[in-house]
């Protein structure tokens, strides 16, 4: 599958690595599109006690219809900008879900 350089997604041996930028304590939960080559999510929760964490798990999660506990944060636990990994077996079809939320 040929994407862009500039994609905001990556797939390795173990799923799909999302960049993500956080809005937190918006009005509610979206996909904004890109910036700076990383999916803008504005989540609900305010960034207190790991809330806007879960939120951006399970909003991730059932976006791209699977499990809670197929997506981790890998990096970027405390910032705005996170790096989440989708543990599946078919990265392809992530890969075209994510292509779908992006269009």
């Amino acid at each position: 599958m040929n994407r862009p350089e500039t994609s905001c997604y990556s797939v390795t041996a173990k799923g799909v690595v999302l960049n993500l930028y956080i809005q937190p304590r918006a009005s509610k939960n979206e996909i904004c599109g890109l910036v700076d080559n990383s999916l803008k999510l504005r989540l609900t929760s305010p960034p207190v006690d790991g809330a806007a964490n879960k939120l951006c798990r399970e909003f991730l999660a059932d976006l791209l219809h699977v499990p809670k506990s197929a997506v981790e944060i890998i990096s970027g636990e405390t910032s705005r900008h996170k790096r989440v990994r989708i543990a599946t077996a078919d990265s392809d079809l992530i890969s075209s879900r994510i292509q779908g939320l992006l269009s």
